[in-house]
Formats: C-alpha cells, sequence, structure tokens
C-alpha cells in the first residue's frame, strides 16, 4: 500500500478505484471482505487474520481497536461496521431509543417515521457505525410469531410506505453525507410466513404467493435506493434463501435492477451445514452462497477458509468471487471510508446523543403509536376535583420491557446487561407521577408477576455459538400481591392497570404458543373487576394479546406496543386527555390464538365465515382506532367513473366531527377487484390520508388511487391489471360494515 496507490486518489471514479484496488488483491484478502464477523469475539482473528471487511456487535471500546487492526492490514482496506439499530441506536446507553417499529408502523405516518430514521442515523454515525440492520419489511402473518413488533404490521402497501420512508431517513442527502447510515431491507423474503408461528420455520410460499404480498414492499424499497438486503432464514420449497438464485439474481437484481448489496443473516451459510442439513461441509456451502448471489456472509468464520477451498477445488471462480467483493468495495468508497473511515467521534456524541430536540421527537412519536381501541366515555379522565389514580400492573414500572426488543437489556450484547440508563425512561408510573395534576393523588401496586426465568435445558450457547436466552415460564398468581392491588384500587377514583409482555417474550427465537397474558395478569384483572372501580387497560406489550372478558369489559382499552423511553408519559398524557388519541392499528388482533391467521387481506372463497364455535371476525382489526370525539364519513362519490388503465381513481369523500374534541383522522381507501381470473383478496389497502378535523367541522378529502395499483398476480405469476368493475371502498377502519362503496370501471 502506498499513498499514491489509484484506489487512494479521490479524484477518480468509483469504478476506477475499485478495479485498481480488485486487480491488487489476494484471493485471501477478497474472501476476507465477503466476512463480516462478530467483534465480540477474537477481533484481531477477524480482522487481522481473516481480513473480514465488515464487524458487527463491536462494544464502544472495541471500535477504536478494529479500524486500527484495519488501517493495518496490507491494503489498508477499512471496516464497514453495523449494529442492529432497528428503532434507535438501542445499545449505546444514553440514545434515543424510539418506539419499536409496531409501534411507529400505529401512526400511519410516513413523514414521522422518516424523521425517526434520520435522528437515528445522526445519532448511529456519531458512534463510527455505518450501517443499522433496519427496517423490517416482513408482513406478521401469524401473530405467535416472536419477531411482530420488528415488522410495520399485516399490510404490503402500508409496510412499503413507512419502510421507504425509514430508507430516506437513515441513508439522508446520500451516502457521501456523514450523518447517512446504510439502510438494510429485511428478510428477504418470506421469512414472517411461518409454520405455526415457529421461528425460521420452513415457508410454504409458492412464486405467486411472494409476489402477490411479500416481495411489493421490497421492490419498493430497492427503488427507494435501499443499499442493502438482508436475508432471512427460513428456506422454500426445499431451498434455503441462502441459495435461492432465482430470488436474489433473477427476482431483485434482473428483474428490479437492484445494484446495493446482499448480506446474509446470522450464520445463515453454516446453518446450510450444521441445521438444514443441504450441504455436506463448509466448502460447498460456500460455494453455494456465492453462486447464488451472496456478497457479504454474516458470522460464518469458516467460510474464509471455505471459499478458498472452493476456488482451488473449482467449485467456484475466482471471477465469482470479484463480483460480489465489487459491490462491497463500491459501497466503502462510495461511504468515503478509504478518506475517513469514520471512527467515533466523541464531540459529535457529545452534541448529538440523547439530544432534547431528539427526545422531543420520541414523546412525538410516542403520543401518536398510541391506540384507543374501547372506552365507554370515561375517558378522558375528567379534571377538575382532586382524584386518585391507582397505577397497576407489571408493566406500569418496568422500563426495559417499555422499550421492547434490541434495547440493551434484550439480550444481543454483553455490554448493557442492565439497559438503558433509568434516568433516562418514563414508564406509566413515572408519567401519571408527572403530568396528573398537583392536587391528584397517584397510588401504585405491582398485583402480579408475568414469569420467572429459567436456564434453557438445551445448554447455555446455539450451535453458533450464540447464547441461549433463558426460558420464561409464567408466574404463579400471588394472592398477596393481588390482594394489594384490589385495596389500591377500591381505594382509588381510577385504575390504571399496564399489562403485556416482556422482552423474554419478544424477538428472534421466541414466538409463543399462546396470545393470553403470562402469569398472573389474568387472575389480576378478573380481581380488580370485581372492585367497581372504573379500570384503564393499558397493553404494553410487542404484539396483540388474546384478552380475557374481565379486560373486555374494562372501562377503556389502550394499546401500547413498546412505546420507547418516553411511552409512559404519552400514556399519562392520553389517559388524562392532553392529548388525543391518533393511532390506528398496523395489524389485526385476534379473539383466541386458535383463528390464526387473522390478517384482513383474506382470500375469498372459503365455506361461511365463522367457526363452529367462534367468529372469524378480529377483536380488533388493521386500521382500527377511536378519537375522544366521533367523525362521520359520508357522500363518498367518484368523479369519473370509467377510468383508463393508464388513468387515475379520483373520489371524495365527506368527514364530519360530530363530538366536542378535534380529531387527526386516518381516511383509509381500499380496493376490491369484483370478478378476477385467480382467487384474490377481499379488498387491499391503496391509499390513505390523515386529515385533521375541528369539532362541529365538515371537511371533504380527496383520494386518488392509480388504475396501475388495482393489481393482482396471475397464476403464472405476472403482475396485472384486470379490466373489469372495481369497488372503492373508503372509511375509517378495514371491517367491511364501516366501509362505504363506490363502484368504477377499469377499461
Amino acid at each position: 500500500m502506498a499513498p499514491d496507490d489509484p484506489y487512494r486518489d479521490p479524484s477518480l471514479s468509483v469504478d476506477q478505484r475499485v478495479e485498481d484496488l480488485l486487480g491488487r488483491m489476494t484471493l485471501a484478502e477478497k474472501v476476507g471482505q465477503m466476512l463480516q464477523l462478530d467483534a465480540r469475539r477474537d477481533l484481531k482473528d477477524a480482522v487481522s487474520t481473516r481480513l473480514a471487511g465488515s464487524i458487527l456487535h463491536a462494544s464502544p471500546q472495541r471500535m477504536l481497536e478494529a479500524i486500527d487492526l484495519a488501517a493495518n492490514t496490507r491494503l489498508g482496506i477499512p471496516l464497514i461496521t453495523a449494529e442492529d439499530c432497528i428503532h434507535g441506536h438501542g445499545f449505546w446507553p444514553g440514545a434515543t431509543v424510539f418506539p419499536t417499529q409496531l409501534a411507529m408502523a400505529a401512526t400511519w405516518d410516513a413523514e414521522l417515521v422518516e424523521r425517526v430514521a434520520r435522528v437515528t442515523a445522526v445519532e448511529v454515525s456519531a458512534t463510527g457505525i455505518h450501517w443499522t440492520f433496519s427496517p423490517v419489511l416482513c408482513i406478521t402473518r401469524d401473530l405467535r410469531w416472536g419477531r411482530v413488533d420488528e415488522t410495520f404490521g399485516e399490510d404490503p402497501y402500508l409496510i412499503g410506505e413507512l419502510g421507504s420512508a425509514m430508507v430516506r431517513g437513515y441513508q439522508g442527502n446520500g451516502l457521501g453525507d456523514p450523518t447517512a447510515v446504510l439502510a438494510t431491507a429485511k428478510h428477504f423474503a418470506g421469512y414472517s410466513e411461518t409454520q405455526g408461528g415457529r421461528d425460521a420455520s420452513e415457508a410454504d410460499l409458492s412464486p405467486r404467493k411472494l409476489r402477490a404480498w411479500f416481495l411489493p414492499p421490497f421492490e419498493r424499497v430497492a427503488k427507494e435506493g435501499c443499499s442493502i438486503f438482508m436475508l432471512g432464514y427460513q428456506s422454500i420449497d426445499g431451498v434455503p434463501i441462502t441459495a435461492n438464485k432465482w430470488l436474489l439474481n433473477d427476482v431483485l437484481k434482473d428483474e428490479w435492477g437492484f445494484t446495493g448489496t446482499l448480506v446474509t443473516d446470522w450464520d445463515n451459510v453454516g446453518r446450510m451445514v450444521w441445521e438444514q442439513k443441504v450441504c455436506a461441509d463448509a466448502v460447498e456451502a460456500a460455494a453455494v452462497a456465492v453462486r447464488a448471489g451472496n456478497d457479504l456472509v454474516m458470522t460464518t468464520p469458516a467460510f474464509f477458509e471455505g471459499a478458498q477451498t472452493a476456488v482451488e477445488r473449482g467449485l467456484l471462480a475466482e471471477e465469482e468471487i470479484d463480483a460480489a467483493v465489487r459491490r462491497i468495495l463500491r459501497l466503502k468508497f462510495r461511504l468515503g471510508l478509504f478518506e475517513n473511515p469514520r471512527a467515533p467521534d466523541a464531540q459529535r456524541q457529545a452534541a448529538v446523543i440523547g439530544h432534547p430536540d431528539h427526545a422531543a421527537l420520541n414523546l412525538e412519536v410516542a403520543r401518536r403509536s398510541l391506540v384507543l381501541l374501547a372506552n365507554d366515555g370515561t375517558l378522558p379522565l375528567p379534571a377538575g376535583e382532586p382524584r386518585t389514580v391507582a397505577v397497576i400492573g407489571p408493566n406500569a414500572d418496568a422500563p426495559q420491557s417499555q422499550l421492547g426488543d434490541w434495547a440493551g437489556a434484550s439480550g444481543q450484547v454483553d455490554w448493557m446487561p442492565d439497559g438503558q440508563p433509568r434516568e433516562l425512561i418514563e414508564t406509566v408510573l413515572d408519567g401519571f407521577r408527572a403530568v396528573a395534576p398537583a392536587d391528584w393523588t397517584v397510588t401504585t401496586a405491582r398485583g402480579a408477576d408475568i414469569e420467572k426465568l429459567v436456564p434453557d435445558p438445551q445448554g447455555e450457547f446455539y450451535r453458533d455459538g450464540q447464547p441461549r436466552p433463558p426460558i420464561s415460564r409464567p408466574a404463579e398468581a400471588d394472592p398477596a400481591m393481588i390482594a394489594e392491588a384490589v385495596a389500591v384500587a377500591r381505594a382509588a377514583d381510577y385504575a390504571v392497570v399496564v399489562v403485556g409482555d416482556t422482552v423474554a417474550l419478544t424477538g428472534e427465537s421466541k414466538s409463543t404458543a399462546t396470545l393470553e397474558l403470562q402469569g398472573g395478569q389474568v387472575a389480576l384483572l378478573d380481581a380488580l373487576a370485581e372492585t367497581g372501580t372504573p379500570t384503564v387497560v393499558v397493553l404494553m406489550n410487542s404484539k396483540p394479546a388474546a384478552l380475557p372478558p374481565s379486560a373486555l369489559r374494562a372501562s377503556a382499552i389502550v394499546q401500547a406496543f413498546n412505546p420507547g423511553m418516553r411511552g409512559g408519559r404519552a400514556v399519562a398524557e392520553l389517559v388524562l386527555g392532553h392529548i388525543e388519541p391518533t393511532g390506528r392499528m398496523p395489524l389485526s388482533a385476534a379473539r383466541h390464538v386458535g383463528q390464526q391467521p387473522i390478517y384482513y387481506n383474506q382470500i375469498r372463497g372459503q365455506h361461511g365465515n365463522r367457526y363452529a364455535d367462534l367468529t372469524q371476525d378480529p377483536l380488533f382489526a388493521f386500521g382500527e382506532g377511536l378519537s375522544y370525539t366521533t367523525v362521520e364519513y359520508s357522500d363518498l362519490e367518484i368523479a369519473e367513473p370509467d377510468v383508463a388503465a393508464g388513468g387515475t381513481v379520483r373520489a371524495t369523500v365527506k368527514l364530519t366531527n360530530t363530538g366536542g374534541r378535534p380529531a387527526l383522522e386516518t381516511v383509509q381507501a381500499y380496493i376490491s377487484d369484483l370478478v378476477t381470473s385467480v382467487t384474490w383478496a377481499a379488498r387491499e389497502l391503496k391509499a390513505y390520508r390523515q386529515v385533521s378535523v375541528a369539532p362541529g367541522e365538515s371537511v371533504t378529502v380527496d383520494i386518488a388511487v392509480a388504475a396501475a395499483d388495482c393489481t393482482l398476480v396471475t397464476a403464472d405469476g405476472r403482475r396485472v391489471v384486470e379490466p373489469g368493475d372495481f369497488d372503492l371502498l373508503v372509511g375509517p377502519n378495514s371491517r367491511p360494515k364501516n366501509l362505504l362503496r363506490a363502484r368504477f370501471r377499469i377499461s
């Protein structure tokens, strides 16, 4: 390496620099660039011996060491550093941890999500991280799946809108922007189509089903310029995604023109040997992975020797390695890492991490993410005379549970065993103490435990070296704790009961067999229901729960998907009427676990519309959410019912606020293709708008849906618009009874 080597010259084009550097590299150096290794392990082995091009999970203390090791390699190729900054930089003490992706989805606000990603990128980039493994574009199909909280819900259109916004926020003004970080669309594709909700199970998907539902959000963010796609863990029709040439090359690269970089998920290449057992050894697995189109291989150290041996044996051509390395080097040059490795910057960190403006945005998102699901008029709690409010439940003062997965105490890293600093987190109890009127009394009782954690009997570590999380066992209902909570509730004017789940019941490999509230929570709710005290149930959980009758009889129900550092304050503000409820469900909630799947866009054609013993209607539907007022929909009209194939369906609908409080209404527009050549969904979301409606006011809302978006996927896998009659359905949520209908025809 010399300072005047052409690849060191920033005046040359990226392609010129890539080709010069590639021509100087040995096979070992090329294969090393394809490795992304765990910085918690032997860092010198990863960077100096295996010549890794990328690392992840580098603690703040190890980041500078890794940068120095890379600078001292023969060619001095800088590292790309990556981390799971899923909803903020959850693994940096004091960083802003936002509501989870599912909670963000409940805002239905792409501009707000883009602002979250921009703030996250500003904080992340100051810590030496270049790349975040976000956004997740998986579609929730089975609520038992442990990673529901990481998704934007169940609808491909909404996921595409919010995912694209997150990509724009992360990548800023382009990768040359020092505050930009690489966005990652994951998990490509179909990972969430699980069997029995089990994580990474074989996904029973045809190419048509993939194209119909699972691929559109990824195609959308590919067009948005997302830099990285990460693969899922699963296989489809017997082929691991890591080996799926059709998906990785034919669809992603050839059809969509994706020129970015592909990264496997954790030890995907190794898993083909030791878990899926479709490859005999690391040599075969390396050849399969490279030939399928993978670029970066995450946490499979044996790929280093395996890929070189594969080339020596003629199983791989070195040119195939070169193609992957070009894409990796191109990223590094576009980021400007050869001129500036973007090391941790203490001055920037002090200026931006946890900035008051970021905390304010965090509170704004938390407020917008709350969904009022039921209300008998008790909320908002009336102001005036002094009151006593009892804040009860295992999640009423549970700071780390409030943050959810991928946030310090969630177990993925080892340098934050206690999670984010307690003083930065406002729990529900904190919130009521902070914002309740000065003459009100706030009392509290835990009332129940959710779980007891026990070691996994299969051992401390998985085969790939990852630590096995402890197993969550339901805690027994404690009569003394319940009695204390009942006494506190009886002495209060109102009870706010915060129930839900924990990080031990959330995330990768943590799917649940049931959807019921665990531990002593149901017994607690049953006992509180008998007190006669008006009760508000707050669901602080990672995914919708199947609720007991005592919860459904409560005065009000508020859904608070892990609402982040300031979520507790937002809950208190909502209950006390300081803010309006504006959130809408980004997925459907089941009455019973046996209703799975419950998503709204089901395919037409089944016999009947109920089970023999239970309705098929969801407990709460996609798009559902109440306000502290009432908004009536009327006068849906389509300007021109005959629409050309290249035209646009233009309609208006009238909204009238008939109550006494302002509303931010999410107007949802669905399409139903009345006669189709193949079976298809009864309705699909195609547009939505958020409109402010003052008390007593009527507003006319314009709706536009391109005819080109009124598509289906044919039996042979083509996405087309079929001429014929359609219904435009407009209303406050996806329930058919709440949707106005107007007919149009595409010619």
